[in-house]
């Protein structure tokens, strides 16, 4: 028994802090839901923290598939991210994330605490047992709806929930790619690390227990100091051709992913401790390598920070009313349910890892596109208050490899949230949701800056859809009537933006008299180009220092009635995609214009979206 014990009630309890379980709380409490998160660490961000040090990929594919960039929550977190934190700092990092939760109304978060146990009643879960190892507290927190985060699928398994392990076999689903019979492999877990440059030989002193490896042992694992393409099909692709490749990126600076263990493991989860003792003797022992043992360019390189977080790549998943699979992914399948997207490469790692010598890393399946991820995946099949977001949701191994990235987590954990929110509202199941609801779902993410393919954003609260819009400026194919498409990003030759002639330019938008409370606007920072912290060198290079210089940063919003004022808002140095302006009375206009005054370098702004309600 704890020393302290405390008992919570709340309406959702999302059990892991990830960034798809910090999407999820935040969404669930910004639509008034009163939320806990549960994290087992000390720290917020999961694979993407300063434990591990994971650079956040998705749909674009490291840049490699054009304006596929995840908006919404995540967005607001890296773009705040990037104002204050230009050298991309992770400890930094960390507390843009603590803030992300801790400042939001509705929601409590408890660190440093693990679900121990949690009680069933009538087949739904009633509540979690928890320890908060900081304040020796036992936490006893029901709720009526539970989203399982946690990666592991933990809370499932311990509720009674269908899960999976291992790859599907081939004609289960009928995945070309699948393995011809069932098996247990997964993809391992990973130590990274960083080195630093001190501008003069660094002498390495290997310890007595990190292992040696040969040149013959790494040959198919490129490590010397530089950048390197994939191998795809025997076929070396170079990365500045790529345009629907995946990049690896492979610099001493960084640490390697293929420092990898325990995909064939019996079982991944209950040897995590001895794998990462294990990983640590492969860390130092590639820098041994490195450093002793021929010429990799590392002479003047300095081991500056080693991982003692393992970075999981792959456990359990949690089966809802649907898996996703190969074919739905290659197929860029728009599902009629569709709440998230996903777009990085199939790449399925070896699962030996490291001590697989004889085989390339990893073997990827590089498709064109992207595809969406059905609603029916992110909830239980036969728990009924169950929901479940990041890796741990219900797709096929194959579909997995390339849902599991953080971008992909992490939107998806916004749709969750957000239909945990929804159900709480409407006394309705997370199944009922999909069946009753999915409009509202999908329209309120596309409201909230999420991107669903195939779906335009077309509220009918919404005073801009039926206003007529002028500009004083408008470059070629940027017209101000894109800002209602009801599409808020570029997708293929369409722009879909109103994009303006010069600074100082003004958009108009002119409707039937109306009580006005709110406008959302929605602006470019580039969704295109990278902005997330990461250890490799290339990738941070590559990025804007600060802001995109298109985005913009000043603006003004008047209201006007019969061709007065009534009202101004002017914002300066914004630093978000999505600016929400609410005013503090509802006023009653029939216009209202919006003039931008400046960006961060450029000469011209571009508005994606305008709502008026």
């Amino acid at each position: 028994m704890s020393v302290n014990q405390k008992t919570l009630s709340y309406d959702v309890v999302v059990i892991g802090g990830g960034l798809s379980g910090v999407c999820a709380a935040v969404a669930c409490a910004r639509h008034g839901v009163k939320t806990a998160l549960l994290q087992n660490r000390p720290m917020f961000g999961g694979n993407a923290s300063s434990e591990i040090r994971m650079h956040i990929v998705g749909a674009s594919a490291h840049a490699s598939k054009k304006n596929m960039a995840e908006t919404g929550i995540l967005m607001e977190i890296l773009m705040e991210n990037k104002r204050r934190n230009p050298y991309a700092s992770f400890s930094v990092f960390d507390t843009i994330i603590w803030e992300k939760v801790h400042m939001q109304e509705n929601l409590d978060s408890f660190l440093n605490t693990n679900v121990d146990d949690l009680v069933m009643e009538n087949g739904k879960i009633a509540r979690v047992i928890g320890h908060q190892a900081t304040t020796e507290t036992e936490l006893t927190i029901s709720g009526k709806l539970f989203i399982d985060a946690t990666g592991h699928g933990t809370i499932g398994v311990m509720a009674g929930a269908e899960s999976r392990m291992g790859s599907e076999g081939r004609e289960e689903f009928g995945e070309a790619h699948a393995p011809e019979q069932p098996n247990h492999y997964m993809m391992g877990d990973t130590l990274l690390f960083s080195a630093v440059d001190r501008g003069e030989p660094v002498r390495f002193i290997k310890p007595e227990w990190a292992y040696t490896f040969t040149e013959e042992q790494l040959r198919f694992r490129h490590h010397d100091n530089s950048i390197t393409s994939h191998k795809d099909g025997g076929e070396t692709v170079a990365m500045e051709e790529n345009a629907n490749r995946l990049p690896h990126f492979s610099n001493i600076d960084s640490g390697y992913w293929w420092i990898e263990l325990g995909g064939d493991s019996a079982n991944i989860i209950t040897e995590s401790e001895h794998l990462r003792d294990e990983l640590l003797k492969c860390v130092y022992g590639v820098w041994d390598h490195l450093k002793n043992q021929g010429d990799h360019g590392a002479e003047n390189l300095d081991l500056d920070w080693v991982g003692i977080i393992p970075g999981h790549r792959e456990s359990r998943r949690l089966v809802g009313d649907y898996l996703l699979n190969e074919n739905d992914v290659v197929a860029n399948r728009v599902f009629d349910d569709a709440v998230a997207y996903g777009g990085w490469a199939m790449d399925v790692h070896t699962p030996g890892g490291l001590r697989d010598f004889d085989r390339q890393p990893s073997n990827i399946i590089n498709f064109e596109g992207i595809y969406t991820i059905p609603y029916r995946c992110y909830y239980s099949r036969n728990v009924e208050n169950l929901m479940m977001c990041g890796r741990d949701i219900s797709v096929t191994k194959m579909a997995y490899s390339s849902s599991r990235v953080m971008g992909t987590c992490a939107v998806g954990g916004q749709a969750v949230g957000t239909a945990a929110a929804i159900a709480i509202r409407e006394g309705c199941t997370p199944r009922e949701v999909g069946r009753r609801h999915i409009r509202e779902l999908q329209q309120t993410l596309l409201r909230d800056d999420c991107y669903i393919p195939g779906v335009p954003h077309a509220e009918e609260g919404d005073l801009a859809r039926r206003a007529q819009i002028t500009a004083t400026g408008s470059a070629p194919g940027c017209g101000p009537e894109n800002v209602i498409n009801g599409i808020a990003r570029p997708v293929g030759d369409r722009q879909n933006c109103w994009q303006s002639a010069k600074l100082g330019d003004s958009l108009t938008l002119s409707f039937p008299a109306a009580a006005v409370s709110q406008v959302r606007l929605t602006f470019d920072p580039d969704l295109t180009r990278e902005m997330m912290p990461s250890l490799t060198r290339i990738v941070r290079d590559r990025q804007y220092k600060g802001l995109a210089p298109q985005l913009v940063r000043d603006f003004t919003v008047e209201y006007l009635l019969n061709g007065q004022t009534m009202q101004s808002q002017t914002v300066t140095d914004n630093a978000r995609r999505l600016c929400v302006l609410s005013l503090e009375a509802p006023i009653t206009c029939d216009t209202v214009r919006i003039t931008i005054n400046g960006t961060y370098g450029e000469k011209f702004g571009r508005i994606y979206e305008v709502g008026i309600y």
